[in-house]
Protein backbone atom coordinates (compact mmCIF):
# COMPACT_ATOMS: atom_id res chain seq x y z
CA UNK A 1 0.00 0.00 0.00
CA UNK A 2 0.94 3.30 -1.00
CA UNK A 3 1.87 6.78 2.14
CA UNK A 4 -1.63 8.80 1.76
CA UNK A 5 0.90 11.84 2.08
CA UNK A 6 4.30 11.20 0.72
CA UNK A 7 2.86 8.46 -1.95
CA UNK A 8 5.64 6.05 -1.02
CA UNK A 9 5.00 2.27 -0.49
CA UNK A 10 4.06 2.04 3.19
CA UNK A 11 3.59 -1.58 3.79
CA UNK A 12 0.93 -3.66 4.35
CA UNK A 13 -2.58 -2.32 5.63
CA UNK A 14 -0.62 0.94 6.69
CA UNK A 15 -2.05 3.93 5.49
CA UNK A 16 1.10 6.20 6.16
CA UNK A 17 5.05 5.05 6.15
CA UNK A 18 7.48 5.36 9.22
CA UNK A 19 8.97 8.45 7.53
CA UNK A 20 5.67 10.70 7.63
CA UNK A 21 4.41 9.39 10.97
CA UNK A 22 7.81 10.41 11.85
CA UNK A 23 7.26 13.94 10.65
CA UNK A 24 3.90 13.88 11.96
CA UNK A 25 4.54 13.34 14.98
CA UNK A 26 7.52 16.24 15.10
CA UNK A 27 4.77 18.45 14.08
CA UNK A 28 2.22 17.64 16.80
CA UNK A 29 5.34 17.83 19.52
CA UNK A 30 5.98 21.03 18.47
CA UNK A 31 2.43 23.01 17.82
CA UNK A 32 2.72 26.94 18.31
CA UNK A 33 6.12 27.04 17.37
CA UNK A 34 7.03 29.01 14.21
CA UNK A 35 7.25 27.82 10.95
CA UNK A 36 11.18 28.07 10.47
CA UNK A 37 11.68 26.03 14.05
CA UNK A 38 9.13 23.44 12.68
CA UNK A 39 11.20 23.00 9.31
CA UNK A 40 14.37 22.68 10.71
CA UNK A 41 13.27 20.32 13.08
CA UNK A 42 11.73 18.60 10.09
CA UNK A 43 14.91 18.49 8.17
CA UNK A 44 16.82 17.33 11.52
CA UNK A 45 14.87 14.66 11.21
CA UNK A 46 16.50 12.65 8.63
CA UNK A 47 13.97 12.79 6.09
CA UNK A 48 14.60 14.14 1.97
CA UNK A 49 13.64 17.71 0.71
CA UNK A 50 10.97 16.11 -1.53
CA UNK A 51 10.02 14.15 1.33
CA UNK A 52 9.38 16.68 3.86
CA UNK A 53 7.95 19.00 0.72
CA UNK A 54 5.30 16.10 -0.13
CA UNK A 55 4.43 15.71 3.23
CA UNK A 56 3.94 19.19 4.00
CA UNK A 57 2.06 19.54 0.99
CA UNK A 58 -0.39 16.61 1.17
CA UNK A 59 -4.35 17.12 2.32
CA UNK A 60 -5.71 13.08 2.58
CA UNK A 61 -8.47 14.42 4.59
CA UNK A 62 -9.60 17.34 2.85
CA UNK A 63 -9.21 19.55 5.91
CA UNK A 64 -6.32 21.54 5.42
CA UNK A 65 -2.48 20.34 4.84
CA UNK A 66 0.46 20.12 7.50
CA UNK A 67 1.57 23.71 6.51
CA UNK A 68 -2.37 25.28 6.97
CA UNK A 69 -2.29 22.91 10.28
CA UNK A 70 1.10 25.01 11.37
CA UNK A 71 -0.13 28.58 10.01
CA UNK A 72 -3.60 27.90 12.19
CA UNK A 73 -1.63 27.19 15.58
CA UNK A 74 0.48 30.09 14.73
CA UNK A 75 -2.47 32.35 14.18
CA UNK A 76 -4.40 31.08 17.45
CA UNK A 77 -1.05 31.54 19.52
CA UNK A 78 -0.59 35.42 18.31
CA UNK A 79 -4.62 35.51 18.46
CA UNK A 80 -4.27 34.72 22.35
CA UNK A 81 -1.34 36.67 22.73
CA UNK A 82 -3.39 39.70 21.67
CA UNK A 83 -6.49 38.91 24.29
CA UNK A 84 -8.49 37.81 21.20
CA UNK A 85 -10.88 34.41 22.05
CA UNK A 86 -11.00 33.52 17.99
CA UNK A 87 -10.09 30.12 16.96
CA UNK A 88 -9.12 29.28 13.15
CA UNK A 89 -8.84 25.59 11.80
CA UNK A 90 -6.80 24.07 9.29
CA UNK A 91 -9.58 24.34 7.02
CA UNK A 92 -10.27 28.18 7.61
CA UNK A 93 -6.27 28.72 6.91
CA UNK A 94 -7.03 26.23 3.27
CA UNK A 95 -10.19 28.16 2.73
CA UNK A 96 -8.32 31.88 2.77
CA UNK A 97 -5.27 30.23 0.78
CA UNK A 98 -8.00 29.15 -1.88
CA UNK A 99 -8.85 32.32 -2.27
CA UNK A 100 -5.67 34.37 -2.88
CA UNK A 101 -6.34 36.42 0.91
CA UNK A 102 -2.50 36.00 0.43
CA UNK A 103 -0.27 35.43 -2.00
CA UNK A 104 2.32 32.53 -0.26
CA UNK A 105 2.75 32.39 3.30
CA UNK A 106 5.59 29.93 1.97
CA UNK A 107 6.61 32.51 -0.26
CA UNK A 108 8.44 35.65 -0.26
CA UNK A 109 6.73 38.57 -0.94
CA UNK A 110 6.48 39.86 -4.43
CA UNK A 111 9.02 43.28 -4.88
Amino acid sequence: MRCRLCQQPAGWFRRSCPTCDRLAAIVEQHRGAGFGAILDRLMASGASRPQVEAFLTADPDGRGCARDRIAADMTNELMNALGQTGRQSAADVKRARERGQWVGYDQPPRT
